[in-house]
């Protein structure tokens, strides 16, 4: 039986960070960061394989890399963000593919550490895992609370901020960077496919039933959280693959809140 609380324990942790980020994400119209840090993040698990080395810090580390990277392009005025985006993600995992596909199965599961990156493997994650786990969201929330006012003050304008004194130009890489933790420690968890709905989601429903910034970070917590626990019970009850009943869990509160504002309106 403790073989299965260290993944909801797990999935909790990295729940309770997603709300917060997932709010920022909403905020200031990044919706599609996630994906493109997710879909890049596969090069990690690529490179570790050539390497035949263990994929985590691999992907912590493109996942790192590519965060400071957008946040370097999104200073140029060539192309919007949404473009830098799309370019990062699909160039990744572009590259994924083939360094996977040069490489081939070699028997050792390589194959297999692909297919969980992308389809997610809550399940498998060990009480060892866990903990590098814990270490890591205990430092990206230890950073996301000492900075939360300035990042609030650049969610609702960057250049007010500025003015206001937050430090933005050095800022902006460090949310991009908390974002890019929680994008790593999660792809593990909910797969590269359905990660960044972890994030948006319980953001979207929280937003619909709170009348504060704080209590719309808190709410995207509890809701994220609640689904997780959700694919959890049915993955250890109905034997079904937790994440994909993550993500429904979610869209099944969004669309709750969004019945009860339509019917009180």
């Amino acid at each position: 039986m403790t073989e299965l609380l260290w993944p909801l324990l797990g999935g909790l942790m990295t729940a309770a960070l997603a709300g917060p980020l997932g709010a920022l994400l909403l905020w200031r119209r990044m919706a599609y960061f996630g994906d493109s840090l997710a879909h890049a993040s596969l090069l990690g698990v690529a490179l570790a394989l050539l390497l035949e080395l263990p994929s985590g810090p691999w992907v912590v580390a493109v996942c790192l890399a590519v965060a400071l990277l957008l946040s370097r392009l999104m200073q140029s005025q060539a192309h919007g963000i949404d473009t830098w985006l799309t370019i990062m993600a699909y160039s990744g995992l572009s590259l994924a593919l083939l360094l996977t596909a040069v490489h081939g199965d070699d028997g050792h599961g390589h194959g297999h550490d692909l297919e969980a990156y992308l389809f997610g493997d809550l399940m498998a994650l060990t009480a060892s895992q866990c903990g590098w786990t814990a270490l890591g969201l205990a430092g990206v929330a230890a950073v996301l609370w000492r900075i939360w006012p300035a990042l609030l003050a650049m969610a609702v304008d960057e250049e007010t901020a500025a003015v206001d004194g937050w430090p933005v130009q050095r800022l902006r890489p460090v949310m991009l960077l908390l974002l890019a933790g929680v994008v790593a420690a999660g792809a593990k968890l909910m797969g590269v496919l359905l990660i960044s709905a972890l994030l948006v989601m319980p953001a979207a429903a929280a937003r619909l039933a709170s009348r504060t910034p704080g209590g719309m970070a808190l709410g995207a917590s509890l809701i994220a959280m609640l689904a997780v626990l959700a694919g959890w019970t049915s993955h250890v009850w109905l034997a079904t693959p937790p994440a994909p009943v993550i993500v429904l869990s979610a869209l099944a509160v969004l669309l709750a809140l969004m019945l009860r504002q339509r019917l009180s309106a």
